[in-house]
C-alpha cells in the first residue's frame, strides 16, 4: 500500500511543473480537450435532438478523450511516463494503443447504435490519424498537439462552414508557438504534426466521397 509520502509525490507529477502562457496553452488546447469540444458541438448540431447529440458527443469524449488520457494520468501516477504530455517518445507508444483500441471501441458503438452518421467520420478521422501517428513515433516524433487541433479545424471547418475553419487557423500558429517555447518539439516536429493533421482528414472525406 503507498505511503503519504509517495500518494503526494504521485499527485506532484501530474501537476504541471511550471505555469506559462505556453503551458496553459498546451494544456487547453490540448488533444483530449480539443476533440471532447469538438465532438460536444457537432453532436448538438447534427443530433435528431440536442439532447441526443450531446449524449453521443459525451460517448464520443469518453472514449476518444478521456479514457486515454485517464490512462496517461495513472502511468504518470505510477511513474511509468514522466508528465501528462509525454515529453520522451517512448513514452506514447503504449497510450497511442490504448487510444487505438477505444477508439475501435468507439466506431463499433456508432455502427450498433442510432448514433447520428457523423460520429463515423469523427471517429474516422480521430483512428487513422492516432494510428499513423504510432507509426510514425515508431521512428520520429512529431507533435501531437498541432496535429490534434489542425485535423479538430478541418473538421470544423467541413461540418460547419469554411469561414469557421479560417477564424480558427491561428490557433494552429498559437499552440505550435506554445510546443516551442515548452521546447517539447523542433519546428520539424511542429511542422509534421501540422501536416499529418491537415491530410489525414482530407483524405478520409475523399475517400468517403468516393
Amino acid at each position: 500500500m503507498a505511503s503519504l509520502a509517495d500518494i503526494r509525490r504521485r499527485t506532484a507529477a501530474i501537476r504541471p511543473k511550471s505555469v506559462s502562457w505556453a503551458r496553459i496553452v498546451s494544456d487547453i488546447v490540448s488533444p483530449p480537450v480539443v476533440w471532447a469540444v469538438v465532438g460536444l458541438m457537432v453532436g448538438m448540431a447534427y443530433g435528431a435532438t440536442v439532447t441526443e447529440g450531446t449524449l453521443w458527443g459525451v460517448v464520443f469524449g469518453v472514449f476518444i478523450c478521456w479514457i486515454p488520457l485517464i490512462f496517461v494520468a495513472l502511468m504518470v501516477w505510477r511513474g511509468r511516463i514522466s508528465d501528462i504530455h509525454m515529453q520522451h517518445r517512448r513514452e506514447r507508444i503504449l497510450p497511442m494503443v490504448v487510444t487505438i483500441i477505444s477508439s475501435l471501441a468507439a466506431l463499433w458503438l456508432v455502427a450498433t447504435r442510432d448514433a447520428p452518421p457523423v460520429f463515423y467520420l469523427l471517429i474516422l478521422i480521430a483512428l487513422v490519424q492516432i494510428t499513423l501517428m504510432l507509426a510514425i513515433t515508431l521512428f520520429w516524433q512529431i507533435s501531437m498537439h498541432t496535429m490534434s487541433i489542425t485535423a479538430a479545424i478541418i473538421a470544423m471547418g467541413t461540418m460547419f462552414s469554411m469561414t469557421a475553419g479560417l477564424v480558427l487557423v491561428p490557433l494552429i500558429v498559437l499552440v505550435a508557438a506554445a510546443r516551442l517555447n515548452l521546447k517539447r518539439h523542433t519546428p520539424g516536429q511542429v511542422l509534421g504534426g501540422t501536416v499529418v493533421g491537415g491530410i489525414v482528414p482530407l483524405i478520409v472525406l475523399s475517400i468517403l466521397h468516393t
